[in-house]
């Protein structure tokens, strides 16, 4: 194994047995012209599925997501928000994943309660509908959003087509979640583990072209046969098993040395994660001053109390009507 020193150049170490939750572990197998991260969440992906008690599958799949959000929001190299979204006819109807680079996550979802009790175990609880990907980094003119469609194919599918059809950058991710891993409570963790094909020529990233969608019957494709090294690099990646993704004894470091040993892995320094919502009750306050006096009459409580609920953590902050007595 080796790491990036202190000078930026590799040098070569024991591979690191200690497990780390709530860490990005960025890593490099050069030989195979591949990069990619590792996340493992622990205490911070229990916390925020806690904060809701969300039935299981719903818990589930926001694990999913919240680790693929990780995964590609960690790749930021500024201060900026990364956000992930969908909108279906699903079960689920909204998901969302809030990265505020380079630490803070925040996660919630919406859902039927009485489909959700009705529907088949394994079922798709997105359905039909659209993902979407957002860039902001603060200003209108650097936001980018990148959409793709539902259509039942799970979170980890939408990603590859995501890339495949917007970034162009081959690329393979891998995600999981586990609950009550160590037999002591319940306890969520999620995973996840994503590789690109990132050779110095952009000629060896070329990929099969996508079917224009009006062709006609004899249309072929011009097929670019697929890169070794990519080949191998997937292979070696589809050998994951889910457990392996959130085994609190098996570090990413271990995981890592396990696939790429035989081509050697550079890992690079680790980025901590944590929950945190971004909510204030001052923000909510200047919100509800936004508000007319009729539509803050309307949200007085059976208590006399204007209540609001943060969607993402789930706190209740309560203000007087009397607050906004000067806005009349």
């Amino acid at each position: 194994m080796t790491s990036a020193g202190p000078t930026g150049f590799p040098e070569i170490r024991p591979v690191s047995d200690e497990g780390h939750d709530d860490r990005v572990l960025p890593y490099a197998v050069e030989p195979l012209d591949v990069r990619g991260r590792v996340v493992r969440l622990g205490a911070s992906i229990d916390h925020i599925l806690s904060q809701h008690a969300y039935p299981k599958p719903v818990a589930r799949l926001v694990g999913e997501a919240a680790a693929l959000t990780v995964l590609l929001g960690s790749a930021l190299k500024m201060q900026g928000r990364f956000q992930l979204q969908t909108k279906s006819d699903g079960v689920i109807d909204m998901l969302v994943v809030d990265f505020d680079a380079p630490d803070r996550i925040r996660a919630f979802a919406r859902y039927d309660a009485a489909r959700l009790d009705a529907a088949p175990q394994h079922a798709d609880l997105l359905g039909q509908g659209h993902l979407a990907f957002t860039i902001d980094q603060g200003d209108a003119s650097s936001r980018y959003q990148g959409i793709v469609a539902l259509e039942g194919q799970g979170l980890e599918a939408a990603a590859h087509e995501y890339f495949l059809r917007s970034e162009q950058i081959p690329t393979l991710v891998r995600l999981a979640v586990a609950e009550n891993v160590t037999g002591e409570g319940t306890a969520w963790r999620a995973g996840g583990l994503i590789v690109q094909f990132l050779p110095s020529s952009s000629e060896r990233q070329r990929q099969a072209d996508l079917h224009p969608g009006d062709a006609p019957d004899d249309f072929v494709s011009d097929a670019a046969a697929p890169d070794e090294a990519w080949v191998e690099a997937c292979a070696l990646i589809e050998t994951i098993e889910d457990h392996e993704l959130v085994d609190p004894t098996l570090s990413s470091e271990r995981l890592l040395y396990r696939l790429f040993h035989e081509r050697g892995v550079t890992v690079f320094e680790p980025q901590a994660v944590h929950d945190a919502c971004r909510c204030s009750r001052e923000g909510i306050e200047a919100m509800l001053r936004r508000f007319s006096p009729q539509e803050r009459k309307d949200m007085i409580g059976d208590d006399g109390k204007i209540g609001v609920t943060c969607e993402f953590c789930s706190v209740k902050r309560e203000f007087e009507p009397e607050e906004f007595e000067a806005e009349a």
